[in-house]
């Protein structure tokens, strides 16, 4: 190609400086052997007005290594940030006889609002129904239900965004117009002994490019928008969800101790479940193009419960068995005691055994992030084949590509290579983790009630997020660049052992006049993670809550007020990662229930000072919530 020409003859002399191209032009000319005068007027308009200009600015040190990026759109022309959340419900309950009740019960929601995941979601128009016939008695019940989901209008407002700068101007004419705008003004000027400064080079560049772009607001931007958010994700300009997903389960308990009548020997309960999941998103989230993808869970548990020494020491055993289509069955025992060792007061310790399968988006999700080149792909080996992760097109730990601080690419070159790290995969299996606890809850000199516990948590084949780099061509040089390479997230099991661990203590305490102070703190933490990986552990170190409360101050008067306060919290999440700063605020109600009736009256707030703060990146800050409440009839 004519770029491979000059590009790669760097040291020929007769390369241009200050745009005096005729030197540069004969020699490219002469490499490329006989030509018809039309087809050296045509390569001749061809370099000057794109390959040379280009090449002048790099070597001419135009450009100041800078980086340069497309305007984009504010978030509140991509989404409708008005929430809106409707629900029906409706049962029919029916009595067989005395002890068996049938119920059929429908539950459906529908609304619109932005979500935050790996990219923020518009979701308009959603809609979810379940539907439950159950049938049960005193010592047995019978369940089955299914959840019906439907997208709606739903997009991804970042795809949006992209494709309406591609639709006015397609970025391989927008960038190198740019860049040669940018370029020859400044040789052209300079020539005329006219220097200007990179921050006005660049707004003569930004018009250039820019006269036709589409605003907000006009016909032609609706247009556009309209198009590209009826047109679904995984078609070329596309940024709608096709996704019609449903859950169907079945399960079943029975005591099995009352229906032998030994419930004073042992109590015996057991059960059995059953899940699909058929997931049918036509290709906009899982990779379902071809079929349904249906996913099987089956489980069967049993549980045990005994008192000894005169109800002194209640000992509780379980063990439950899953199995999934995609995974080895889990077995998981757990072991609980209780010992009383005074009236009220109770010693609990447990041993516990847990699993976590990756969920259905872990396995299966095949979503491409915003129009760019960032993808959600799914854990199970099938994607590393197809993404050809494991053969001719290797993934780089992320760490080892981007700068130190994750804010871009560095600047490298195929030298840089020898600073990458390839990944490795391994098939992902299920997370398990092994869990100890010991608490006390009792009453404290028949004023104060103290409930306390600690934990302490071991888990194996923790599963985290992994992001790797991946060359379009398999060249290792080409990772520095988004316009030759393609980020990838997927899960993985970490390989060390992770622990966590945490304690609380709460109490209240009875003043006199029936007023009662009550308060608790918590604290959790997670140790011994692999660098550079994502867990979702969002949970501030510290938590805690402070309050007074009177149910009946003066004539049926009452009211709760409480103190509110979190610790700083490193937030992970696949949108962003970063601490969030710790924060206070105050809650208090005021309650009137009239005399001889079971009415009550309700006014009270959520941060009544109305400060706004923040539990998510990319999630609004929430400020004041305030209420008026009458409940009729109540118990």
């Amino acid at each position: 190609s004519l770029a491979n020409i000059y590009f790669n003859t760097q040291s020929n002399p007769a390369y241009p400086t200050n745009g005096q191209y005729g030197g540069a032009i004969g020699f490219i000319l002469s490499q490329l052997g006989p030509l018809t005068p039309a087809q050296i007027t045509a390569i001749t308009s061809t370099l000057q007005t794109q390959f040379l200009p280009l090449y002048n600015g790099v070597k001419n040190n135009y450009y100041h290594n800078a980086s340069i990026s497309r305007t984009g759109y504010a978030e509140q022309d991509l989404v409708d940030y008005n929430t809106l959340n409707v629900k029906i419900t409706g049962g029919v309950h029916y009595k067989i006889n005395d002890k068996i009740e049938a119920s059929l019960n429908t539950y459906f929601g529908t609304g619109t609002t932005v979500y935050t995941g790996a990219e923020r979601y518009s979701l308009r128009n959603f809609k979810m129904a379940q539907h439950k016939a159950e049938v049960k008695a005193k010592n047995w019940m019978v369940r089955g239900y299914t959840t019906q989901e439907n997208a709606g209008d739903s997009y991804i407002s970042g795809a949006l965004g992209a494709f309406l700068n591609e639709s006015y101007s397609p970025s391989a004419t927008w960038f190198p117009t740019y860049i040669i705008t940018f370029s020859e003004t400044r040789r052209q000027l300079a020539n005329a002994g006219i220097i200007l400064s990179d921050d006005s080079l660049h707004r003569i560049a930004r018009r250039a490019v820019e006269t036709n772009r589409l605003q907000p607001g006009t016909p032609a931007y609706n247009a556009a928008a309209n198009k590209i958010k009826g047109t679904a994700v995984n078609k070329p300009f596309g940024a709608k969800f096709l996704d019609k997903s449903d859950l169907y389960a079945a399960e079943t308990q029975l005591n099995v101790s009352d229906m032998g009548h030994f419930s004073n020997m042992v109590e015996v309960i057991a059960g059995l479940s059953w899940k699909q999941w058929a997931m049918n998103s036509q290709g906009t989230i899982f990779s379902d193009t071809t079929q349904i993808i249906r996913v099987n869970e089956y489980g069967a548990y049993v549980q045990l419960k005994k008192k000894l020494l005169k109800d002194v020491l209640t000992l509780s055993g379980s063990a439950r068995y899953d199995k999934q289509t995609n995974f080895k069955g889990k077995l998981t025992p757990r072991l609980t005691a209780v010992i009383r060792v005074a009236k009220d007061n109770n010693v609990r310790l447990s041993y516990q055994t847990a699993y976590r399968f990756p969920s259905n988006q872990n396995q299966y999700i095949s979503l491409r992030l915003g129009g760019g080149s960032s993808f959600l792909i799914g854990c199970l080996p099938e994607f590393q084949t197809y993404y050809k992760l494991n053969s001719t097109l290797p993934g780089y730990i992320a760490s080892s590509v981007f700068n130190t601080d994750g804010t871009g690419y560095r600047n490298g070159t195929f030298a840089d290579s020898g600073r990458l790290v390839q990944a490795v995969y391994k098939p992902v299996i299920p997370e398990t983790v092994t869990s100890f606890e010991i608490g006390y809850k009792g009453v404290v000199g028949k004023k104060l009630l103290l409930d306390a516990y600690y934990y302490y948590s071991v888990y194996d084949d923790f599963l985290v997020n992994e992001a790797v780099v991946q060359s379009r061509t398999g060249a290792k040089g080409e990772v520095y660049s988004g316009f030759s390479s393609n980020t990838l997230s997927y899960v993985k099991n970490s390989t060390n052992k992770v622990k966590s661990y945490g304690w609380a203590v709460g109490l209240e305490y009875q003043l006199m006049k029936k007023y009662v102070l009550y308060g608790n703190v918590f604290s959790d933490q997670l140790r011994n993670l692999e660098k550079d990986v994502i867990s979702f552990f969002n949970a501030p170190k510290y938590r805690y809550n402070i309050g007074l409360k009177n149910e009946n101050v003066c004539h049926n008067i009452g009211f709760n007020v409480v103190f509110k306060w979190q610790d700083n919290n490193y937030y992970e999440g696949t949108f962003v990662t970063g601490t969030l700063p710790y924060f206070g605020w105050w809650d208090g109600q005021v309650t009137y229930r009239p005399a001889g009736t079971k009415s009550t009256f309700r006014v009270g707030g959520t941060n009544l000072g109305n400060q706004y703060q923040r539990t998510g990146y990319g999630s609004p800050s929430v400020g004041g919530l305030y209420y008026f409440s009458y409940g009729y009839n109540l118990f």
